[in-house]
């Protein structure tokens, strides 16, 4: 694969060689760009300045992110190309790196940009909860959820841990899985709250599926840190399942 240092060499062919999957999609040209695509840009970004992201597609959203990556590339093609292999802006800027880079024409200043935006994504939606009363900030609790898990393709378990006055002192992700599996140890889980001095915790995990609909698996173990914190005073608020979608609370349906 072509280094993406060299779409920032000043000795650019007019044309990319065959097989260079970081400029097989979009045209490379030496020197300035050509009017059609500098003008593009041009109004790509003054629409962004003047109506922000309601006033474009999803496509173009994607194109200005890319701008960055290949800044001497025609990158609509690539927008396209990356929409229609995974869905939706959310599902590209959160795909995993090795499945970005099995996308033609994508390299690596390519994944750099779209994980740096996920990443401040994340980091935003976090700093709306952190340290703030979790149970009168449910609506930003669930959007960062949303945002951190909605879209991985395994499964991943949090645990927010929670002093006494509800306050959320720590995020942290308890376990990985695969597709549809993620190991939790209940003896863990407490451990790791006394250790934090919290008195409750609110434990969430992602269905990649899309569909939040608990399994018996995640009853049972739901019910088993249940018990094991109740011995030791400390409190389940409640087991969010994240879907792509939507989400399901144990509490709300009144599985705790």
């Amino acid at each position: 694969m072509t280094s993406s240092r060299a779409f920032h060499e000043a000795s650019l062919p007019l044309f990319a060689p065959p097989g260079d999957e970081d400029e097989a999609i979009a045209t490379p040209l030496a020197g300035r760009l050509p009017s059609y695509i500098a003008d593009h840009r041009k109004r790509l970004r003054a629409r962004f300045t003047e109506g922000g992201a309601g006033a474009m597609a999803d496509y173009e959203l994607l194109e200005l992110v890319l701008f960055r990556a290949l800044p001497r590339l025609d990158v609509k093609p690539l927008a396209r190309l990356l929409l229609d292999t995974f869905g939706d802006f959310n599902r590209v800027v959160t795909a995993p790196a090795p499945r970005l880079l099995a996308v033609k024409g994508v390299g690596e200043a390519v994944v750099l940009e779209l994980k740096v935006l996920e990443a401040a994504a994340q980091r935003m939606a976090r700093a709306r909860v952190m340290q703030r009363a979790i149970l009168s900030s449910w609506d930003a609790l669930l959007d960062y959820c949303h945002t951190a898990m909605a879209h991985r393709e395994t499964e991943q378990f949090r645990i927010l841990f929670l002093d006494r006055k509800n306050v959320l002192i720590a995020d942290e992700e308890q376990a990985k899985g695969t597709v549809d599996h993620v190991p939790v140890y209940p003896r863990e889980v407490v451990k790791r709250a006394l250790e934090l001095n919290a008195s409750a915790l609110i434990l969430v995990h992602n269905h990649p599926s899309g569909d939040p609909t608990p399994s018996d698996a995640d009853i049972s173990m739901t019910m088993q840190i249940r018990d094991a914190a109740d011995v030791l005073g400390i409190t389940l608020h409640d087991h969010l399942i994240i879907g792509k979608e939507r989400e399901l609370s144990f509490r709300a349906q009144h599985y705790l």
